[in-house]
């Protein structure tokens, strides 16, 4: 991929910096006939002139194209001016603070608060009223008052059950700097003038921006746990803005103060406290919390929510009566409290750790590919240990954690012929290079690799747990592996720990990992080496260049080689194999998975600017007395773009969700159309491509775990590329892709964007679902439909089936051993979309 241009920067004495450009900038390839008509009425004056009233629904807003197609569309490149103003010229600044406040209805830009808010939140969406005459413990008191229109001034108190904002001092409106431009900054000394300048946002008090980075850590955990409990119990929003949960002994119950209640399940929660219990008492943690959960599971039985035993009293959605039961084992034996319990505390601590580090020094490096993957300080919303990583010391920890911007050399072994094993289909110049070729050029010079003999890449903790085996040990007795030490220059683990990165490389590595990170060991499985080689040929075969013919900016990231050991028997020798990785990014490139671009992190509440020699340098490492916000890179570029265009965060918030379906969800549901492949494209997978402005324009997906060959397409595929399968193990039945499929892209991946931009007061997650629905419906029925099944299931089906992490967790299952249809927990859902 060829590098993109920076964005200009300009330097100011206010320190604002030009946006690359004023107005959005245009897609690359044509919009489809369902992206014009929702642009058509989303983007016109109707944003600019109407909020959605209390109980009105988001679909039955008058003038909106999400009802009205046919509309005209805004000139493309044009911004959408204020309702009866004209738009402001290309190169003005965004509005100073001070100016007069929007009139009542409007949004405000630079506003933090939900886009298009209405006067009341609606049944079962946004904010719920908090439990009278109870503070939160840990935390300030959720404001019960009614919200004052945004006429009355710009610091609005909160709808009620949203936390509280601090008032502070108007400031002028500063875009956000980007990641790439925030290094190279030389040592801060006493000389240097650093000037804090107020951003245009009130900080919340908002646990997760806790100075104590413990506390902020367990506040994450407990709200991951609270959201695993509402998702795999199917509850709708408490009526009196409080989660109750009842507790096996007779009159306990657990309460939780709701924030926010998110349609798609990114909720917002309080600190969760005892009933009855006084005042003082001080806050539960994390831990106490999962201990509260599994007692309440195994007390109801192995089947969870089963009818027999005692509910919540939050709302349950109307679902049919086998729609609580999840797919997990029976019976009980099978699951490790203590063991789930642990890890959650695991978690949290390593979690505290991070934010400790990142609060130090929040700046990001050059490589915006690498930021991007460190970025995952909290980790996945909907997972009760999305950190744990037990078997690590603090000193491993800090090496090999993404999140710690760690880096290491690598472990090199020389492996005899008579032991190794490789595919490769990885070519240069219309040659294949054999897999041992590319890692020894990946090794670099002066590595004493014996004659014939395979250069194998292994993780530094993996070797010592590996050496330990005593099929391993054998063959480095035998002299048939040789441990050849530490060598070469350091790389960077990206988010999945066990994928390693270095810029000045054409591959990654993908090397095993017997960590349990989430509810997986990461040790590769010789099916999915054979996976990753597969499909790179399949594509090769032609399916490539008709996929690159609609979607030219969309791709899969290739896994065309490995390397593993074979025992002397010739059976495959596990904990050794290396996948090599295309690495089609450059340093300049702004790409970064969705999981990242979505999950907040240690940004300044002021922005720091440093004068050093008359120049200005952003991005500073934040000094002791300077307090750190939790932000999403989302925010940020929601930010830009709204001060940028000068035009309501919801409407851009909108046309950003919109091209992000055309750019990366339409390409996906291309493929499964047309070679029958569905991809297990959940947001850690999915990598998206933007523009110097932050514009979606491309994508991206990787994973040699995540393919789904339909069953019903065998014939066609294997016309491509004959016996393909037979050593993948990639076939699965039509009813299984539907339902993988169904979560992974609809319900992770693009109902999780959508309840991240709700939950950080970044856009209305009705609006977001309607426009879902429009844009599905044209796949489903448009002029360009397209042959798959997933948007009729997803507008259609009134449950949806979900994978339950905490059930799956609490079961000890590991997702990459067994079956594809038995490997996690799944349960069933109320689906959103459906009306």
């Amino acid at each position: 991929m060829k590098p993109q241009p920076e964005p200009e920067a300009h330097t100011h004495d206010h320190d604002t910096k030009a946006c690359a450009s004023l107005s959005p900038s245009r897609l690359d390839t044509e919009p489809s006939p369902a992206h014009r008509d929702m642009r058509a009425g989303q983007l016109g004056p109707w944003f600019d002139r109407v909020e959605p009233r209390s109980g009105m629904s988001a679909d039955a807003v008058p003038g909106s194209a999400l009802l009205a197609p046919g509309s005209t569309a805004p000139a493309s490149g044009s911004t959408a001016p204020a309702s009866g103003s004209p738009a402001p010229a290309s190169g003005s600044t965004a509005p100073a603070s001070g100016s007069p406040a929007p009139a009542s209805g409007s949004i405000a830009i630079g506003s933090d608060s939900p886009a298009l808010a209405s006067d009341q939140a609606a049944p079962g969406h946004g904010p719920a009223t908090p439990t009278p005459g109870r503070s939160e413990r840990g935390a300030v008191s959720v404001v019960q008052r009614p919200m004052r229109p945004a006429a009355e001034s710009r610091d609005t108190e909160p709808s009620p059950g949203q936390v509280a904002p601090v008032p502070r001092q108007a400031a002028p409106a500063q875009p956000p700097v980007e990641p790439g431009q925030e290094h190279h900054q030389p040592a801060l000394g006493q000389a240097d003038r650093i000037r804090i300048v107020e951003p245009p946002h009130a900080p919340s008090t908002d646990p997760l921006h806790h100075p104590d980075p413990h506390t902020a850590a367990q506040a994450a955990a407990i709200e991951n746990l609270l959201r695993c409990w509402v998702r795999e119990h199917n509850l709708t929003c408490p009526h009196d803005g409080t989660l109750h949960i009842p507790l096996p002994a007779p009159g306990t119950a657990l309460h939780a103060p709701v924030h926010y209640w998110s349609p798609t399940g990114w909720h917002r929660f309080g600190p969760p406290y005892l009933a009855g219990t006084p005042e003082n008492t001080p806050p539960l943690d994390a831990a106490a919390v999962a201990a509260l959960l599994v007692g309440v599971t195994i007390t109801r039985g192995s089947r969870g929510t089963d009818n027999q035993a005692p509910r919540p009293t939050a709302t349950h959605a109307p679902t049919p009566l086998t729609a609580s039961e999840p797919d997990h084992p029976d019976p009980l034996d099978q699951t490790d409290p203590c063991d789930l319990i642990g890890r959650v505390a695991d978690s949290a601590r390593r979690v505290a750790m991070f934010l400790a580090e990142r609060r130090a020094a929040p700046a990001d490096g050059p490589d915006r590919f690498r930021a991007a993957e460190q970025g995952l300080v909290l980790g996945h919303p909907l997972h009760p240990t999305p950190k744990s990583r037990d078997g690590l010391s603090e000193i491993e920890a800090r090496l090999y954690s993404p999140e710690s911007r760690g880096s290491f050399p690598l472990n090199w072994l020389a492996v005899a012929p008579s032991v190794l094993s490789a595919d490769s289909a990885w070519t240069e110049r219309g040659r294949v290079v054999p897999a041992e070729q590319l890692t020894a050029r990946l090794a670099g010079p002066g590595l004493p690799l014996p004659e014939d003999h395979g250069a194998l890449p292994v993780h530094p903790w993996q070797l010592r747990e590996v050496r330990r085996r005593p099929a391993v040990a054998a063959l480095f007795d035998a002299g048939l592996i040789r441990d050849l030490g530490p060598h070469g220059d350091p790389w960077h683990p990206t988010s999945s720990l066990r994928t390693v990165h270095r810029t000045d490389t054409p591959a990654m590595l993908k090397l095993s990992l017997g960590l349990r990170i989430t509810n997986s060991r990461r040790e590769n499985l010789r099916k999915e080496l054979h996976r990753g080689v597969e499909v790179h040929r399949l594509l090769r075969s032609g399916l490539t260049a008709q996929w690159q013919a609609a979607h030219p900016r969309f791709d899969i990231v290739r896994d065309p080689a490995w390397l593993g050991v074979t025992t002397p028997e010739g059976g495959p020798l596990p904990g050794l194999d290396v996948i090599v990785r295309h690495n089609p990014f450059g340093a300049a490139d702004d790409v970064s998975c969705v999981a990242g671009l979505v999950s907040p992190r240690p940004y300044a509440s002021a922005r720091l600017t440093r004068h050093v020699d008359g120049a200005v340098h952003h991005g500073v490492d934040a000094p002791a007395d300077v307090h750190l916000l939790m932000r999403s890179r989302l925010a940020d570029v929601l930010t830009r773009l709204t001060v940028c265009t000068n035009r309501p965060r919801g409407a851009v918030a909108v046309e950003w969700f919109l091209r992000y379906l055309e750019q990366v969800v339409r390409p996906v549901l291309w493929l499964d159309s047309e070679a029958g492949i569905a991809l297990e494209a959940h947001q850690q997978n999915t990598l998206v491509l933007l523009d110097p402005d932050g514009w979606p324009i491309g994508g991206r997906y990787r994973d040699n775990q995540g393919y789904y060959f339909r069953e019903s397409r065998r014939a066609d595929l294997a016309a491509r590329l004959p016996g393909i399968g037979e050593r993948s193990d990639t076939f699965v039945s039509d009813e299984v892709a539907d339902e993988r499929f169904a979560y992974y892209l609809g319900i992770n991946n693009v109902l999780g964007l959508i309840g991240a931009f709700g939950s950080q007061g970044l856009g209305d997650e009705r609006l977001l679902l309607a426009a879902f629905r429009r844009f599905l419906t044209h796949i489903a029925t448009g002029p360009a439909r397209l042959n798959t099944s997933l948007p009729a299931r997803l507008l259609d089906s009134p449950v949806l089936r979900c994978k339950a992490n905490l059930l799956t967790r609490l079961h000890g299952l590991d997702e990459l051993v067994g079956p594809v249809d038995t490997q996690s927990v799944y349960v069933t859902i109320t689906n959103p979309l459906h009306r």
